[in-house]
């Protein structure tokens, strides 16, 4: 009867050992504003521009014991650039440059994550952005999680790249010192 047992237990701990681990999914709190993607370019190499998008969505997965299954979508409102400047935002969603009337969303869509160790990962996927569709890597930064007053449990990264703006069939000049725009992302996700 020991022997049975001890061969049941060994085998219920082998299914648990062989199960496959499961990754929490979680949305990005957008309600509660605490999610942004900034960006900010140098004008005419001289000072930095900044600005953001006000409207975007997406979800992302985290597996904290196989950080490789993670994953990540969002999708950007692109005619909601921000740059605080009236003229300056027209132009920016007019045929010179995000063309938000022709291409009004652009997607981000992971196909890879690898954790780096400390908390720092690099995550590789496809950024389709002004009808162009190019791969790009972005350095995250897990910032922390936990339960919040509200009894959920939230997820938060940093993220940051760069783009260089003809890789994505803008070419408007803007000076040699001009031509990569750098985005930082800052997502909070609330687990689903």
């Amino acid at each position: 009867m020991k022997r049975l047992s001890w061969f049941a237990a060994a085998l219920v701990a082998m299914l648990f050992a062989a199960s496959p681990t499961r990754a929490e999914n979680y949305a990005i709190d957008i309600k509660g504003a605490h999610a942004f993607i900034e960006f900010r370019i140098k004008h005419l190499g001289y000072s930095w521009l900044y600005g953001r998008f006000n409207r975007f969505d997406g979800q992302f997965s985290y597996d904290e014991k196989d950080p490789a299954q993670s994953s990540v979508v969002v999708t950007i409102d692109t005619a909601s650039i921000d740059s605080n400047h009236a003229e300056r935002d027209k132009h920016l969603r007019g045929a010179d440059f995000l063309d938000a009337s022709k291409y009004p969303q652009a997607r981000f869509t992971s196909t890879s994550f690898d954790a780096l160790g400390n908390g720092r990962a690099l995550l590789k996927g496809n950024l389709n952005l002004h009808g162009h569709s190019r791969p790009i890597e972005i350095a995250v930064e897990h910032i922390g999680n936990g339960l919040d007053p509200w009894g959920g449990y939230r997820r938060g990264f940093l993220g940051t790249t760069k783009l260089a703006l003809k890789d994505f069939g803008i070419d408007y000049e803007l000076g040699n010192q001009s031509r990569e725009v750098e985005l930082t992302l800052s997502i909070e996700g609330i687990r689903q």
